[in-house]
Formats: structure tokens, C-alpha cells, sequence
């Protein structure tokens, strides 16, 4: 460790021991001598300012009384937290296709000089971290913001929508619940006013938004839930059913591992196969996801998602029987 690692260490461990921390264990934890062991808790202690009491033979440890107050001045990172960081602040300004550049400038500015200061002059190969966006939305960032501030400031927001289905544009006043983030774009859950009942909004087809003077109508929050998230994709809705899709050996890999709905069911089958079950409304997304693995996927119920299903992929196939 460098200096700057083993003040952050130190602090940690005194801030979190509830006795005295002898200076052999913090020589071992720091991996240095016993001299800078001592060095490193008088420059905590007299120019951080850090509420260090004890003595060498029974051990150090922090104020209880001043313990639960004190932090390091500043942003204290150790390089592994540092690294993270550098990775996050490629993927935000690689994946907003230049959303929010000019608001968020001075927060990137802030991280690439907090990099260099710790840097030691190094250059750090930032190319080496990729960031591949795949099939997000290209978004007003206007639009957006007056989404957030709406949302945060719990006031109401009138938009023109254009729905993507029918390309119908729409005046609407909603009470901003909830902003989510979603498979790369970004959805705005509201009670809408002209149609007295929650809905779902995709944030890229929002426009002319204005925030207005009066309050948001607030939603609890397990309505919300119920509404929002008790069934499979974004516009999920109270669920209607369940769906149950048998996966052979060869995708049971992948998806035993991903994350399809809160409530979903798994097992793994005798024959190396997988079988996820998830509760459903609108099943326009789950057949997208399903028919996604091709055959390596089956539905095995409801027989009218089966049915569906069997529709789309024959459909499909008549595109290339010409």
C-alpha cells in the first residue's frame, strides 16, 4: 500500500473496531513497519484531525463518542474503488450518446481530476474499459430533465406522447410516481390525469414537457407494485396469468442465471434442461423474449401463449418462403 491506501485502511479499521487495535495487528493489516504505523496515526490524528485515543501498549481506537462523526475530509478512494470509478465514468460518457453532456460536465471534470491527482502521473488505459451501447433510444434531454425534476419535486408535468404503436400524438397531464431505467431506455410510470388510472410512459416520445405549480398526486407504493411490477416487461399491469417456458441444456446455462421477473420460479429438469415460469399480463414482451432463443425455447403454457407463439414463428417463416 501507498500512504494514501493505508491512511484510508487505518481509518476504516478504527472506525469500525469496537476495542483497541493493537499496532502489531495494524502492522499486519497495513503490511509496513511499527515506526510508520506510528507516523501514519499522528498524521491522522493532527492533521485530519481524527478522534484517535490510546497508547501504544493498549491499543487505539476511536472517540465513541466522536466515532459516528468524524470522516476524512475530501473523497478517500483506495485504487481498487478508484479503478471502479474509472470504469463507471467511461460507461457514463460512452453510453449516453451525448445526453446530459453539458449538465454533467462538471461532475466528469470532477472525476478525471480526482483520477489524475491520484494517479502518481500515470496515464491509465481507459480504452482498455468498452462500452457498447445496444439499441437504446436517442432522447430528448430537455424533455428528460423536466422528467426527473417533476418526479423529484413531486409536481405534475404536461406532455405532448406520441404512442409508438399508433404514432397518435396526445396532450397529457400526469402525477410523476417513478422514473426507471429499463433494458437502456429510460420509462416514466404516472397516474395520468385524463385517464384517471396509472400508466407508462417512454421518455424518448415525450415532448414540449413543462413542469407545473401543482402538486403531484402521490400513489403508494404498493399499488404501484401491484400495477407496475406484478407481471413480466415495462407495461406489465396486473397479471393475468402464468407462463411456464422449458429451456433446453444449451440456453439452461445462461438463462438459470438471469433475472426475468421478481417472482419468478426455476428448476433445473433431469435432462440438463431448464424450466422458468413468470407471471404475465401483456404477453407481447415475453414472446419477444422467449422467441429470442429461438429453438432452444418452448412455451409449455398457457396453450394460448403456446398458441401465440406458434402463430408469430409461422409468420415468420413465410418471410422466407419466397
Amino acid at each position: 500500500m501507498d500512504r494514501y491506501e493505508r491512511i484510508l485502511a487505518l481509518h476504516r479499521t478504527l472506525r469500525n473496531s469496537r476495542y483497541p487495535v493493537t499496532v502489531a495487528r495494524l502492522q499486519d493489516e497495513l503490511g509496513c513497519s511499527r515506526a510508520t504505523v506510528y507516523r501514519d496515526l499522528a498524521f491522522l490524528r493532527d492533521a485530519l484531525m481524527a478522534p484517535i485515543v490510546g497508547d501504544g501498549e493498549a491499543g487505539f481506537r476511536y472517540d465513541a463518542a466522536e466515532a459516528d462523526r468524524f470522516e476524512l475530509p475530501g473523497l478517500w478512494l483506495s485504487s481498487d474503488e478508484l479503478h471502479a470509478l474509472l470504469a463507471a465514468q467511461q460507461l457514463l460518457s460512452r453510453s449516453g450518446g451525448g445526453m446530459l453532456s453539458n449538465a454533467l460536465a462538471p461532475l466528469q471534470q470532477r472525476i478525471e481530476k480526482l483520477l489524475d491527482e491520484h494517479s502518481s502521473g500515470r496515464q491509465w488505459p481507459v480504452d482498455r474499459v468498452r462500452v457498447i451501447p445496444h439499441r437504446s433510444r436517442r432522447m430528448d434531454e430537455q424533455a428528460f430533465r423536466f422528467v426527473c425534476s417533476a418526479v423529484l419535486e413531486r409536481k405534475q408535468l404536461s406532455f405532448e406522447y406520441r404512442a409508438r404503436s399508433t404514432d397518435e400524438k396526445t396532450r397529457r397531464t400526469v402525477s410523476p410516481q417513478r422514473i426507471t431505467h429499463y433494458r437502456g431506455n429510460w420509462y416514466l410510470d404516472a397516474w395520468d390525469h385524463g385517464r384517471e388510472a396509472l400508466r407508462s410512459f417512454s421518455v424518448d416520445r415525450v415532448g414540449g414537457a413543462r413542469v407545473l405549480d401543482a402538486v403531484a398526486r402521490d400513489i403508494d407504493e404498493a399499488e404501484l407494485d401491484r400495477h407496475l411490477a406484478g407481471s413480466y416487461g415495462i407495461f406489465s399491469g396486473e397479471p393475468k396469468g402464468w407462463a411456464t417456458i422449458r429451456f433446453n441444456a444449451r440456453a439452461a446455462r445462461w438463462v438459470a442465471d438471469e433475472h426475468w421477473h421478481s417472482q419468478q420460479q426455476g428448476r433445473v429438469l433431469p435432462d440438463g434442461g431448464y424450466e422458468l415460469r413468470v407471471p404475465y399480463s401483456s404477453p407481447r414482451e415475453l414472446l419477444m423474449d422467449v422467441l429470442h432463443y429461438g429453438a432452444d425455447a418452448e412455451i409449455v403454457e398457457p396453450a394460448s401463449l403456446r398458441e401465440q407463439a406458434r402463430s408469430l414463428l409461422a409468420l415468420a417463416l413465410s418471410n422466407y418462403e419466397n
